[in-house]
């Protein structure tokens, strides 16, 4: 696999050959083969020396390839790696007759090469696999019939026939039919979503402006009904296309960890290769020969390379990624995975980030003895007539709630701005609206009502007033409610480390402050503008030194932008979103946050592991090799040991739980 973070794994070169992709692996292994086959001859037969010595210069040959091919790639752009002082000391061995001792190096060295590729191309192919999701070919509509063509010919506006439990084939719009469709692909949510097809058929608005329930992704699975969708982005810019590229471009990113391990890389490769030289005039010093002093050399340098260490980061930070794409989470990099895993403050929008989103109808109270349902009535007859979304929140919430038709009695809707509505009703006039609607009307709002309109106002409603024939009748209050889930992942985000979580909204600071109340947030920030957002996040940022920005990508995303991490919600049907964030959590689902934190907190502590791990060994190694204590083998079998321990360890991301 090409991996372009470490030394070790750092390939320029194809790993095909004679045997295909699996060349690599086989010439290991014959490597392997060639190198006992030497060691059984010259221990157990009488065979002449030239046999014992052409079967470990073929083990040389064969596990020495690919590195070879490496280290010229690696010494054309002056750099000097692993692979390099792995065939120095090969020659070295070589050099003073210690075939054997050589063979065993490239044999270890490159077994583990090609096998901690096959490790790392788990990781690699749990992102692919996102790529083989789209269908090959769509039935398009043609007049009356339908064709088959292959998906790279459809056109924008082709509208395709997508049949039950069949893969829909482009990103686009219901236009007829409605079904369960499930998009776990795309957005890691486990249940089917409902769909249906859009009302304004005529006139499509732009692909970000729909509404999410009309809209479906290429790669989804369609339920049991026949739908029609009409396609409006191209197979190269789908959804699943624009994920599986930006996950594959986020490997280049590198975490601050990476880069400080590179720096270390530098200066410490040339370091080993000055104390090499130094010891191989060693029996100037002390009482051995030079051939013993070179042996000594030789097996420092082979302790002293650091493959694990290159390893042990790239091989975690790419697991962790694959682990989230997985779940419908695109986390752009290595930076974002670790700065996310360090952080114990987290910002929130309000509307549809906390909340619904949608105001509901909390209070619809009738006062001075007006009768309840004819109050409930004539408030659904006046509000049916507006094209607010308030107004449509009240009558869809009257008719659910309370089981009321409404009559159709009233006419003449009037919106009266910043103050309300009026409208003709039963031979009188209807006024709904604020108290300063009352006042401009004369309508009289007691001590009684005034207190309570005030007590609504300080727990987070707002509130509306209802007069009909300039007499107060009742009074009406609306609420963007909660999230369900809102409260129990703020729970599970403090059980997993966050200790502020911090509001930021544009509402009142009232409302902002009940919802927090509700779910347990610890700070609200209201009457904020977006740009009053970004100072907010700057100053949390310098009192807190890290911070995630959680939103929905769009309105958001100059605070996102100036955050530690932007964290996008509902990323999947908004380019925006997808551009802006560092983490884009693909459905609108808030719960998926606590999995994503807990992913890179545990990927953070993974990639500490692997360092203690690769460092220790080196750490250990290099006296022990200077003393004599262990052979060239010896020391490339720990070394090469340590470094599929780390990759393995790595991997164990693959199959992380949130507990």
């Amino acid at each position: 696999m090409k991996d372009k973070h470490s030394g070790h794994n750092d390939h320029d070169h194809d790993h095909s050959g004679v045997f295909g992709e699996k060349t690599e692996l086989y010439f290991a292994i014959l490597s392997g083969v060639f190198f006992f086959a030497g060691l059984l001859f010259e221990k157990f037969t009488s065979l002449s020396n030239w046999v014992v010595l052409s079967n470990f210069l073929l083990a040389f040959l064969f596990g020495g390839y690919f590195t070879t091919l490496e280290a010229i790639g690696k010494i054309k752009k002056g750099e000097f790696e692993i692979d390099f002082l792995m065939l120095i000391a090969a020659a070295g061995a070589a050099y003073i007759g210690k075939w054997e001792e050589g063979a065993l190096l490239l044999f270890l060295f490159s077994i583990g090469h090609a096998l901690e590729n096959y490790a790392m191309n788990k990781a690699k192919k749990s992102i692919e696999a996102l790529g083989n999701l789209t269908p090959k070919t769509a039935f398009v509509k043609k007049g009356e019939g339908l064709v088959e063509i292959s998906v790279d010919d459809l056109k924008i506006d082709d509208v395709i026939i997508v049949k039950p439990n069949s893969k829909i084939a482009a990103d686009g719009v219901i236009i007829k039919g409605n079904g369960s469709i499930d998009q776990a692909s795309i957005t890691g949510e486990s249940m089917p979503v409902d769909k249906a097809a859009i009302t304004n058929g005529i006139k499509i608005p732009d692909f970000n402006q729909i509404d999410k329930k009309n809209v479906v992704f290429t790669g989804t699975i369609n339920g049991d009904d026949v739908i029609e969708v009409r396609v409006l982005k191209l197979s190269v810019d789908s959804t699943i296309s624009r994920l599986v590229k930006m996950v594959s471009e986020v490997e280049t990113k590198k975490s601050p960890t990476q880069l400080s391990t590179k720096k270390f890389e530098k200066w410490f490769v040339p370091f080993v290769i000055a104390m090499v030289i130094v010891l191989c005039f060693a029996y100037l010093v002390i009482d051995e020969t030079f051939k013993e002093s070179l042996y000594r050399a030789i097996s420092v340098l082979v302790a002293s390379s650091p493959c694990a260490l290159a390893i042990s980061t790239p091989s975690a930070v790419l697991s962790g990624i694959a682990r989230a794409a997985k779940r419908g989470v695109l986390i752009k990099g290595g930076r974002a995975l670790e700065d996310l895993g360090s952080l114990t403050t987290i910002a929130f929008d309000k509307t549809g980030t906390l909340t619904e989103g949608k105001p509901k109808l909390t209070n619809a109270i009738a006062l001075n003895g007006f009768d309840n349902n004819s109050f409930l009535n004539l408030v659904l007859d006046v509000e049916s007539l507006s094209n607010h979304p308030l107004a449509k929140s009240i009558s869809k919430d009257i008719k659910s709630q309370f089981g009321i038709e409404g009559n159709n009695e009233a006419s003449n809707i009037k919106a009266i701005q910043g103050k309300g509505i009026q409208a003709n009703y039963k031979k009188g006039i209807v006024f709904i609206g604020n108290a300063k609607l009352m006042i401009d009307e004369d309508v009289i709002i007691n001590d009684a009502i005034a207190s309570q309109m005030d007590q609504l106002l300080q727990n987070g409603h707002t509130v509306m007033l209802v007069a009909f024939k300039r007499e107060l009748i009742g009074l009406l209050s609306v609420m963007d409610t909660p999230r369900d889930s809102a409260a129990d992942t703020l729970k599970h985000l403090k059980s997993i480390g966050i200790e502020k979580m911090i509001m930021l909204t544009g509402d009142h600071q009232n409302v902002g402050e009940a919802i927090a109340k509700q779910i347990g947030l610890t700070e609200v920030k209201g009457n904020l503008l977006p740009e009053d957002k970004v100072k907010a996040i700057q100053e949390l940022k310098q009192r807190d030194s890290k911070i995630a920005m959680v939103g929905d990508g769009v309105n958001d995303a100059p605070a996102m932008a100036n955050s530690t991490v932007g964290i996008a919600m509902g990323a999947a049907g908004s380019d925006v979103a997808l551009e802006t964030a560092d983490v884009a959590l693909m459905s609108d689902k808030i719960e998926n946050l606590p999995f994503v934190i807990g992913l890179s907190r545990k990927s953070k502590f993974i990639i500490k592991q692997n360092l203690w791990i690769s460092l220790s060994i080196v750490a250990f190694l290099i006296p022990t090799t200077i003393m004599g204590w262990a052979s060239i083998g010896g020391a490339v079998a720990i070394h090469e040991g340590s470094t599929l321990l780390v990759v393995i360890n790595a991997l164990r991301l693959l199959r992380y739980k949130l507990k």
